[in-house]
């Protein structure tokens, strides 16, 4: 075979892995189009802020099924802030992304996800629910800074939050 035989054989087997890979992510795209991050300006007083790397979204304890979601769709570099009233996720070129307390279910450490491995624990999941009612679990790595911190300062305002609620369904 020749040389300029080979090279095209090779770019033609590039060109359709290529092709495969963008039908694939639009495929998950029109699958995954009722799954909206909720968009908003961040509110209350600011508690905690951590910075890091935004590694992905997947469904609820599927961390191999990662959802494309509007403004979480790539990695990125991350400023989680969490306040009185929610967790936001400051992307650059995205906007906003604030999971107010209510949306909030969970807040862990990971391991792994799609796509990254990391040391035991290395990941901070932050599961919230989207308003279609999915479950999304996001997952973040933090640089320079204690995930544990994190962690508590969510389940801290899930906690709160989950008595707000009860008290107010109480007065009723």
């Amino acid at each position: 075979m020749s040389h300029e035989a080979a090279s095209m054989i090779f770019v033609a087997i590039a060109v359709i892995a290529l092709a495969l890979m963008v039908w694939g992510w639009r495929r998950r795209a029109r699958r995954d189009a009722g799954v909206i991050a909720p968009v908003a300006e961040r509110r209350g007083a600011v508690r905690a802020t951590f910075t890091g790397l935004y590694v992905a979204t997947t469904r609820h304890e599927k961390p191999l099924d990662r959802l494309n979601v509007k403004h979480l769709a790539f990695r990125s570099r991350v400023t989680v802030t969490v306040t009185d009233a929610g967790v936001a996720l400051d992307m650059p070129g995205e906007p906003t992304v604030f999971l107010d307390a209510p949306r909030l279910r969970d807040a862990g450490r990971a391991t792994w996800t799609i796509d990254r491995v990391v040391e035991y624990d290395g990941l901070v999941l932050v599961a919230w629910t989207a308003d279609d009612g999915t479950i999304c679990d996001s997952y973040v790595r933090l640089q320079d800074a204690d995930p544990d911190a994190l962690v508590s300062e969510i389940e801290r305002l899930r906690t709160e939050s989950d008595s707000d609620s009860t008290q107010m369904g109480a007065q009723r």
